[in-house]
């Protein structure tokens, strides 16, 4: 295992969500921020901003159901809320009453989640605040959301099925690197190494199994839309979205479709050479526009 992968694992604990083992890291001082992380892979996504986060935060790291360190079952139905309920379990053990909420891709889903359980009074580990959400690159409007073809492909047909026993094979490898390639911005390419941790973080406990049941969520993007959207335009919680205008999947189409839903809308567009990871092609710039919206916030106060 690559080493800085490895140390961030040791670093890590797990806690019992209704008999899974789910790996999470709770690390820094001051007030809390839950960092939502994307699909496919797992918390590891924020290691190039976590020390300048865990100096300012008391971060609440965890690996979704399904990725990363966490529990990979295949008799299981991944969803958003599954998700959610999952991180306000955590919360709750942890005695987190209140934070800052900072998500990606699929996180961006699963935070849409928690913040129309908040709007509409259906938290299911009991109450908790939302300070501020800051939103990366993600699939916040299903109407613009336009994912690679693999993708949907492999979560949206029997195709994900078929090819789930040569998951981790050869070819399944060179059938997805292609795909993440194309989501990082044309100057901030995974080089060889960071590819080959990548596929540590899929493999790790069989995981590449289960990657197209995880990806299934968007089926739950189209069936919650509304109900997200509604919560998204009705909430006093200080949102802001900074996005990596290059990404195929979430990019300046996002951004614009946000600033035509979303009242008094608060948009970053980073470098026109950002993709789909703009904290890890970018983490400079997202530490920036990130702090200053939770300053901000907290000045108000």
């Amino acid at each position: 295992m690559d080493a800085d992968l490895a140390r961030c694992k040791a670093a890590g604990q797990s806690f019992d969500y209704l008999g899974f083992e789910i790996f999470y890291r709770h690390e820094g001082q001051g007030s809390a921020l839950l960092l939502v992380h994307g699909y496919p892979f797992n918390s590891y996504d924020w290691a190039a901003i976590w020390p300048t986060l865990t100096s300012r935060f008391t971060v609440v790291a965890p690996d979704m159901m399904g990725m990363g360190f966490s529990a990979k079952p295949s008799a299981y139905r991944y969803t958003v809320a599954d998700h959610a309920d999952m991180h306000e379990a955590l919360l709750a053990a942890l005695g987190v009453r209140s934070a800052h909420v900072l998500a990606h891709d699929l996180g961006d889903s699963v935070a849409q989640e928690l913040l129309a359980r908040k709007v509409f009074d259906e938290q299911a580990y009991g109450s908790w605040e939302i300070e501020s959400i800051t939103w990366l690159n993600g699939g916040l409007f299903t109407e613009a959301y336009t994912p690679r073809l693999m993708q949907k492909l492999m979560s949206g047909t029997p195709l994900g099925d078929l090819m789930s026993p040569l998951q981790g094979s050869a070819l399944s490898r060179r059938i997805l690197e292609p795909t993440i390639e194309e989501m990082f911005g044309p100057n901030t390419k995974p080089t060889r190494e960071m590819m080959q941790t990548f596929h540590e973080i899929l493999e790790w406990n069989d995981g590449k199994r289960v990657l197209h049941q995880v990806g299934r969520f968007l089926d739950d993007r189209r069936t919650h839309r509304n109900r997200w959207v509604r919560a998204m335009r009705e909430t006093a919680v200080p949102m802001r979205l900074i996005d990596g205008p290059v990404d195929p999947n979430s990019g300046a189409h996002m951004a614009r479709r946000y600033a035509e839903v979303i009242p008094d809308p608060d948009v970053v567009m980073l470098a026109e050479d950002i993709g789909h990871w703009p904290q890890i092609e970018a983490p400079e710039a997202v530490l920036t526009h990130f702090l200053a919206h939770v300053e901000r916030v907290t000045t108000r106060r």
